[in-house]
């Protein structure tokens, strides 16, 4: 990346641009990432918001940024970056020549929109942008999440945007994707013969992806009541990872080359329809329970309304038919007020084939592979070993544990200031593909579907936990259990 470019954050002033667009941004600067002469642009809806908002900027950073990353110094050079605009982003009104005033003639700089503003009003953004003459062929849009509530409004939000940029000029963000550990899985797989040679029905008995919350509802009841887990959770990060777990080589490690493997994975993937819904998927929904030390309400209690059959909790058993997958369940789970706060793969393997020791060695563990995302990022391989202080041959697990921030001392990871770089940078490998979208929804709507034709009810699980006991006995009818973090 070597010309400067503006970025603009549509939705400026929102919790997602001071928890961590503002933050992302400030650690590119810290380490020099940002080319001289670039420009951030963040639009609130308000002058008094724009008046203010440096200090906003400030005590935000101050918040969010880790313990050593905020300077005084560091921020007032950050601050020179920062050009606040006042901007009703439906009306196209003279405060739209306010902003093309600000960002001047196509001089060649990059121009990144991104849109940190709700899907509903995506449309009327990228319109007003092009009324006003302000998308240039160095012009990119960067969309949140959620695209949708289900295929046809997906579809509806992203042929309106097509309608002002072209396909490769469009950047759906996952921020799952940005993780490091996530980019390690791809070279761990595809760098390592050891572990690409053993990826697959062969060797590997089942996979589980779990991605567990502590928190509530954290002020989104409206938006969370109608989307639930599901859409909010599945739909995208569960199954973005599942394809990078279990999609095929690439030849290159090119956008269109990932998005096409990606692609070939959620085609992949077993329908859920009918009763395999009932067979293959658990919803939850937490009452009251012990968090810690905290006792917490329950969902109905935050929400403040009875009657809503909202999941906040999913597991799924999925199966992808090719050859590399045929009868390798992967297991996925997602929920809120869970007992910890952590993203993690596992791989598990299959017993050996042969035992070798007796009885008296103790029992042989199949082998594991746990790729953690968050909070802390490690992968860690379980292997069986001799236990070296005895004489006798006594077996037991032993771990090779790599934590990044331990192995790399400035390891720094931070999923949005890589991906708005990339955006910057107009590299695409990270993000998602239209066809992506609509194909994660063609398989999860006919689950929606099920449950609200049969007035499906969620299982209630006590805040703190791991769920509701129907999850555990996804597994344990198939001989296997959860692997819950630690």
């Amino acid at each position: 990346m070597t010309n400067p470019f503006d970025m603009v954050l549509f939705g400026g002033g929102g919790d997602l641009a001071l928890r961590k667009l503002i933050p992302a941004l400030y650690r590119a600067h810290m380490e020099g990432s940002l080319v001289e002469g670039s420009r951030i642009l963040p639009v609130c809806r308000r002058q008094g918001d724009v008046d203010q908002y440096l200090n906003t900027a400030r005590d935000a950073l101050k918040k969010h940024l880790r313990d050593g990353e905020y300077s005084e110094s560091l921020w007032q050079e950050f601050s020179q970056l920062l050009r606040p605009v006042a901007l009703d982003i439906a009306v196209p009104d003279e405060q739209w020549d306010q902003l093309a005033d600000i960002l001047g003639g196509d001089d060649g700089r990059g121009r990144i929109f991104y849109l940190a503003i709700p899907p509903g009003v995506f449309g009327p953004c990228c319109e007003n942008l092009s009324l006003k003459g302000l998308i240039n062929e160095r012009s990119r849009v960067v969309v949140e999440k959620p695209l949708g509530y289900n295929a046809q409004t997906s579809d509806e939000i992203n042929s309106k945007i097509a309608s002002y940029f072209p396909e490769e000029d469009i950047f759906r963000i996952d921020h799952y994707l940005g993780k490091e550990t996530v980019q390690n899985l791809l070279a761990l797989r595809f760098s390592n013969v050891l572990f690409e040679h053993l990826w697959d029905a062969t060797t590997i008995d089942h996979i589980q992806i779990s991605i567990s919350e502590t928190v509530g509802l954290e002020g989104r009841a409206g938006f969370y009541d109608e989307t639930g887990a599901l859409r909010d959770m599945v739909q995208n990060h569960l199954l973005q990872l599942l394809c990078l777990i279990a999609m095929e080589s690439p030849n290159k490690m090119t956008a269109k080359n990932i998005r096409a493997e990606k692609i070939k994975v959620l085609e992949a993937l077993r329908p859920l329809v009918g009763d395999a819904v009932d067979k293959n998927v658990v919803r939850g929904q937490y009452v009251a329970g012990g968090l810690g030390t905290q006792l917490v309400p329950g969902y109905l209690e935050e929400l403040e309304a009875a009657g809503s059959s909202t999941e906040t909790f999913v597991a799924i058993r999925a199966h992808i038919d090719n050859w590399r997958w045929a009868g390798v369940p992967f297991y996925l789970r997602t929920g809120k007020r869970m007992e910890k706060r952590c993203a993690e793969i596992v791989i598990q393997y299959k017993k050996v084939s042969h035992r070798v020791y007796d009885e008296s060695a103790g029992e042989i563990s199949p082998n594991r592979l746990v790729i953690r995302l968050q909070p802390e990022e490690s992968i860690k391989l379980v292997l069986m070993a001799k236990k070296m202080d005895s004489l006798t041959t006594e077996l037991q697990p032993a771990e090779l544990n790599l934590t990044l921030s331990d192995t790399y001392d400035s390891f720094r990871s931070d999923a949005y200031k890589r991906l708005m770089l990339d955006a910057a940078a107009n590299n695409s490998a990270l993000f998602i593909h239209r066809d992506e979208v609509a194909a994660a929804w063609a398989w999860v709507d006919p689950i929606v579907d099920y449950w609200r034709e049969t007035n499906n009810q969620p299982h209630l699980y006590r805040a703190g936990s791991w769920g509701p006991q129907a999850a555990n006995e996804l597994l344990t009818r198939d001989g296997r259990h959860w692997f819950n973090a630690h």
